[in-house]
């Protein structure tokens, strides 16, 4: 985009005085030295405290520009857009605070980058503006932090250790050990909410959305099981994870002519995998009531997140079991891993963060619209990840 590349910024980040923002920021000052980029936000006074902190790591970041910009205002967002290459935006949750970001960057033709699993979310941005950002050439990238990065790069990486031109069936599993925010804890909350609406939208864009030519993608759901390879008792997981794996399958021919994944929790004791199912059936039935979802809400605050004690104990491993099936010699079979830190926040804005790098600065291949990681940026992402500390490994 040579007109994108010839703006004030190659990156802007917006919701930089928030929790993951300011790690976002933080990550960039000490990470991308010559980077043209700003702070955004509502909140002038905030966000100079953040460049204050962001001087302390380097002294020439104490110029850092500040842009004032309010979703309520958006005419502050559309100059916002306008002046960057790309934004990533952290203010959520996204179904109460995200389209006018990327009604914004869609009109613009302004890559976007944000960290949403709110499926309902992705759907209702694809629905109203993929049209319009194909027409710009803005790419709207959603779902880049752990949900759903390790994910979907994890199953292309996987799919690039099997041969190609045959059936394919992949299945991912999923542990971590850490704690979460107060946003994630209100975005979830509010996502089980909206069960109906997010299936509204599903099907909506079922109907409208081309479905790929002569292949057939589609997801595993299987009840809970015990996986040695995977390292205990696997759990459906439905999280927006798997929808951004089959959409990067759709996409992509390489995910070969009948692609399958399934996306699972994995524990290692059966209590603890019996009381997962139990506290999530129970999450799921309060948050239905208005007076039960209130008393939910209440128990953590949206601006909370973890000391950086508890992020530094914190990790994920998310190991992938891979199949290609070849009706003479039988199937083929893989093992991979992506492992990191703190997946939340440490690792979370680093994908953000280099995410956006790749985008402003990356040799990528032709895309607009509402698209997936796999599809926008795949391999360089990949490396670039793996440069920064998180491993894309074969197992076996």
């Amino acid at each position: 985009m040579p007109e994108a590349a010839a703006r004030e910024y190659e990156i802007v980040v917006y919701g930089a005085s928030g929790f993951t923002g300011a790690l976002t920021a933080e990550y960039l000052a000490r990470n991308a030295p010559g980077l043209r980029w700003a702070l955004a936000g509502r909140n002038q006074g905030k966000l100079e405290t953040v460049r204050s902190r962001l001087a302390e790591i380097d002294p020439a970041l104490a110029a850092l520009p500040i842009i004032t910009a309010d979703i309520g205002e958006p005419a502050s967002l559309a100059a916002m857009a306008a002046a960057t290459q790309v934004v990533i935006t952290t203010v959520g949750p996204y179904l109460s605070y995200g389209e006018p970001v990327v009604a914004a960057c869609a009109a613009a033709g302004t890559d976007y980058v944000d960290l949403t699993g709110e499926p309902e979310f992705v759907d209702r941005m694809w629905l109203g503006y993929h049209a319009e950002a194909q027409r710009t050439g803005a790419r709207l990238v959603h779902a880049c932090g752990f949900d759903s990065i390790p994910h979907d790069l994890g199953v292309l990486f996987t799919v690039g250790q099997l041969p190609e031109g045959l059936p394919l069936r992949i299945e991912g599993f999923v542990r971590a050990g850490g704690t979460f925010s107060g946003g994630t804890y209100h975005s979830a909350v509010g996502a089980m909410a909206r069960l109906r609406q997010g299936r509204q939208a599903a099907g909506e864009r079922r109907r409208r959305e081309a479905r790929p030519a002569g292949r057939r993608v589609s997801g595993i759901v299987g009840p809970p099981r015990r996986v040695p390879a995977a390292g205990g008792w696997a759990l459906p997981m439905p999280t927006i994870d798997p929808q951004i794996v089959l959409r990067s399958a759709a996409a992509l021919d390489r995910y070969g002519p009948d692609f399958r994944y399934g996306h699972y929790l994995a524990v290692r004791r059966l209590p603890v995998a019996a009381g997962l199912v139990a506290g999530t059936g129970t999450l799921l039935a309060m948050s239905q009531l208005p007076p039960t979802r209130k008393l939910l809400l209440k128990l953590k605050d949206p601006g909370a997140g973890p000391s950086p004690e508890e992020r530094e104990k914190a990790w994920f491993k998310v190991r992938f079991i891979g199949e290609a099936h070849n009706p003479a010699d039988g199937p083929a079979r893989v093992i991979t891993e992506v492992a990191g830190g703190d997946p939340g926040y440490g690792e979370t804005s680093k994908m953000l963060a280099e995410t956006a790098l790749s985008l402003a600065r990356d040799e990528l291949p032709a895309t607009a619209g509402q698209v997936t990681t796999a599809v926008a940026l795949g391999q360089a992402l990949i490396d670039r990840l793996s440069a920064a500390g998180i491993s894309f490994t074969r197992v076996e």
